[in-house]
């Protein structure tokens, strides 16, 4: 169990049948009144962000979010089939569950997936990804503008915005929390 006075950044608890994650959190001690704590709380579950007061007192069942690494190994229809690292088992995931950054990921990349009780709802790709450009358009000489930048689709489908200079064939890295181009690879 923890207390609403025992809440800090990161904590999983579980109100009214979902699991919430503290995000921020504030004590706040009034001068007339009693002390109250105001946090932004998400729903891990459905991602959704919410602001709600706490009596300190209030106690709540501690949930404990699993975070695995499992390898990608390939899909099949709408499954996504992940291989857990240490027992080699694949486990299907529905397309559902994917995040719009999984567009980044290609077979036998290692990704984390999170579960709640054995159900999973979330699978989060590496940070950063090497991946090679496979269309693009040349870039014309002479136009130097800064941040200038062309469309360009990678190797697993996505598509971004890269530098002129960058042509097809290369290697680059892109920040899947953003899908923004970082750096040649």
């Amino acid at each position: 169990m923890v207390s609403a006075g025992d809440f800090r950044n990161g904590v999983t608890f579980e109100m009214d049948g979902n699991v919430y994650q503290i995000i921020e959190f504030q004590h706040v001690k009034p001068g007339k009144g009693a002390a109250f704590v105001r946090a932004k709380i998400r729903n891990v579950i459905a991602g959704s962000v919410v602001e709600r007061t706490f009596n300190p007192s209030d106690k709540f069942p501690t949930a404990f979010v699993e975070r695995k690494d499992m390898e990608y190994s390939y899909n099949d229809g709408d499954l996504y089939y992940f291989m857990d690292l240490e027992t080699y088992e694949l486990l299907p995931i529905n397309k559902d569950v994917l995040s719009d950054n999984f567009k980044f990921v290609k077979e036998n990349m290692t990704c984390k997936v999170i579960s709640y009780k054995g159900n999973v709802f979330g699978v989060e790709p590496p940070n950063f990804v090497e991946l090679k450009v496979t269309v693009t358009e040349p870039g014309f000489k002479g136009d130097t503008a800064t941040n200038v930048t062309k469309p360009a689709t990678l190797e697993t489908g996505a598509n971004v915005r890269i530098p002129l200079f960058i042509e097809e064939g290369e290697m680059i890295r892109v920040d899947t929390r953003t899908g923004e181009y970082m750096e040649r690879a």
